[in-house]
């Protein structure tokens, strides 16, 4: 069945239109979807390493799109949703200190999540629910999506044939680190929350 799925998404890779789904699955993952676009670009790159560099691009720019989107979501919903509950609560004294710690460290925040498995939307979302400077917060984004999507469809590019060989053999095994990450990514989103 993972072989099928394998072979299935790798020809659906090479499609025309790849690119432009693989924006919009980079888009709605900033602030909704719960997959990572790596699923994607992955093997996109593995099917054209001749386009890494424009894969790796236009995954950046719909990951930082989407994170806008997921940051609008935090600033302009919170108000409206989020304040009444915290106010019904008695917990405004406890959110004002998060939200001060939030962004003090609101670089970092955003460079960490953006680099790494914890879900990102996660972070775009609690960015516009503490007002986070927007500058901060795209400059961060840009860079560490940038860097994450660079270097995989960099490392895709130099080492792509033995690493499809290696994906091809070990499918099993790449797909359990690969749901082991994510699942990671999400206790480690209750563990913070």
């Amino acid at each position: 069945m993972l072989e099928r799925l394998y072979h299935r998404t790798m020809g659906l890779a090479a499609h025309r239109h790849a690119l432009w789904v693989l924006a919009l699955v980079s888009f709605i993952e900033s602030s909704v979807f719960p997959i990572p676009p790596d699923v994607l670009l992955v093997p996109m790159v593995l099917a054209r390493r001749r386009r890494a560099w424009r894969i790796a691009a236009v995954c950046t720019a719909g990951s930082v799109l989407g994170g806008l989107a997921g940051y609008f979501i935090g600033y302009f919903l919170f108000e409206s949703l989020g304040r009444p509950l915290i106010d019904l609560y008695g917990h405004g004294e406890q959110f004002a200190r998060f939200q001060a710690s939030y962004n003090a460290w609101g670089w970092w925040i955003v460079t960490g999540a953006g680099l790494t498995p914890f879900p990102y939307k996660v972070v775009t979302i609690a960015s516009g629910v503490t007002g986070l400077d927007m500058t901060t917060f795209v400059l961060a984004s840009l860079l560490s999506r940038g860097a994450r999507f660079f270097a995989e469809a960099g490392l895709l590019w130099y080492f792509g044939p033995p690493l499809k060989a290696f994906i091809e053999r070990r499918m099993g095994l790449v797909a359990t680190v690969f749901f082991l990450l994510l699942l990671g990514g999400f206790v480690l989103v209750g563990y913070v929350l």
